[in-house]
């Protein structure tokens, strides 16, 4: 609208000429006239990131004339909803966001849109946009789809969703704790496992870290989290399980004295026991999303408000944060694709990123990390952005079958844990049917 009013204002010709020119400009410069007055229906999670997204839909309603209904579910009735969803002929929401496991298992069975005829046409894509200003692990994670791997970047790679809620793994740890003993902020791992066996001697009542230990796929993300910094990964690049090599003893070494260092209980903690135990002043430290922040603040949900400090994610022979969170995906048998591709654009977009985030939102790119507006409210943001860089699109193997591979390792890493077996029997047993689930999926086919 701007540019049109510079050209309004040199206009000198007829009174006719400038309404023609009134018209013209208007109509190229309103991509969403044509799809005012549609209604769109999207699925959204009932997570803190879409509690803010919710706070902002008006502002896309009001600029656009496209209206927005939300189905907000919790995280697992949202995945059956859209399990059943995308399977009909014609489904009711145009709109979906996922987490990066369901990538998968979606492109698979050919259930969302490549994006890049949306991306391709004029009429639609915003052309400052400015897509390298993305989270790039987030959209190689979330995102990608036919390359490496089946799941990471590559020549054959193709875009199928877009990062809409970017978290990594930051260390969160008191200040004040760590102020009244004189302790070093662990940049390192070996800094990390000394200074959490030695608050519970320094700060009785406390202890070092809070981490999930719970069975199943709980203990295994807590695994994942040291596995890629101290230089593991669950596969080679031939698809050989790899979960028992040294690095993958070691990681979960560290994650076992991480929990007999912690919580009493641990080896029963989620994500919600681990956290609260943070929040709630058991714990001097917490290692995992950047989800918390939004918490930590909040006199009704925490005890330990103006206490906490943020660094990155410890180095161990690399760094390696985290990748999790949700992003945004068009459903193949959406009945308005185009004004759907409109909101995903706009609510991605620089401008809605940061007002998401000063909404109390995880911002998905760079550039709103770094904004003087958001960093006031949010100082923590700044830290955050940097944590980003390192985040590990490959912490974990995006295909069909991991969650088999997951289960199984979730359950022996259990048992390693509480000393029914040990470390290495462990993740020999999960080696072992990783190989052959592997060998059932048909990935050894052309070895």
């Amino acid at each position: 609208m701007l540019r049109n009013a510079k050209n309004l204002k040199s206009c000198a010709i007829s009174l006719l000429a400038c309404t023609g020119m009134l018209f013209s400009a208007n109509s190229l410069a309103n991509p969403y006239q044509p799809y005012e007055g549609e209604t769109l229906v999207v699925n959204f999670p009932a997570h803190p990131h879409y509690d803010a997204v919710m706070k902002v839909l008006p502002e896309f309603e009001k600029q656009t004339g496209i209206k927005v209904e939300v189905d907000q579910l919790q995280y697992l009735a949202m995945r059956q909803k859209q399990t059943l969803e995308l399977t009909k002929k014609k489904g009711d929401y145009d709109l979906i966001a996922y987490v990066v496991f369901s990538k998968a298992d979606y492109v698979s069975a050919v259930q969302i849109e490549p994006l890049a005829r949306f991306f391709m046409n004029p009429k639609l894509s915003d052309p400052n946009y400015d897509a390298d200003d993305l989270i790039d692990g987030y959209v190689q994670n979330i995102g990608v789809a036919g390359g490496k791997k089946g799941y990471l970047p590559g020549p054959t790679g193709a875009l199928f969703g877009i990062p809409f809620g970017s978290e990594t793994s930051v260390l969160g740890y008191r200040k004040d704790i760590f102020d009244k003993h004189g302790l070093k902020v662990p940049e390192t791992y070996e800094e990390l496992l000394e200074t959490t066996c030695k608050i519970q001697e320094l700060e009785p009542g406390m202890v070092g870290l809070a981490t999930r230990g719970k069975s199943g796929h709980q203990i295994s993300h807590a695994y994942l989290l040291h596995l890629a910094p101290l230089g593991g990964r669950i596969f080679d690049d031939e698809w050989n399980p790899t979960i028992n090599s040294p690095e993958g003893i070691k990681a979960a070494e560290a994650l076992k004295r991480i929990l007999e260092c912690g919580p009493e209980g641990g080896t029963s903690f989620g994500l919600s026991e681990a956290k609260n135990a943070f929040l709630q002043g058991k714990a001097a430290m917490y290692l995992d999303t950047t989800i918390v922040a939004g918490e930590v603040n909040d006199p009704e949900k925490s005890k330990i408000v103006g206490k906490v400090g943020w660094a990155k994610h410890p180095v161990g022979v690399r760094r390696a944060s985290q990748t999790g969170g949700f992003g945004l995906a068009i459903p193949k048998n959406a009945q308005n694709k185009e004004a759907a591709f409109l909101l995903m654009q706009w609510l991605t977009s620089k401008e809605a990123d940061k007002m998401i985030a000063l909404a109390g939102g995880n911002p998905s790119r760079f550039s709103t990390h770094k904004d003087p507006d958001v960093v006031a409210k949010f100082p923590q943001m700044e830290i955050f952005g940097e944590a980003l860089k390192d985040a590990d699109p490959d912490w974990r193997p995006i295909i069909p079958v991991w969650g088999q591979i997951n289960t199984e390792l979730g359950t022996n890493l259990s048992k390693a844990m509480t000393g029914e077996i040990t470390i290495k029997e462990a993740l020999d047993r999960t080696n072992n049917t990783a190989k052959s689930i592997m060998e059932k999926a048909g990935y050894y086919t052309y070895q």
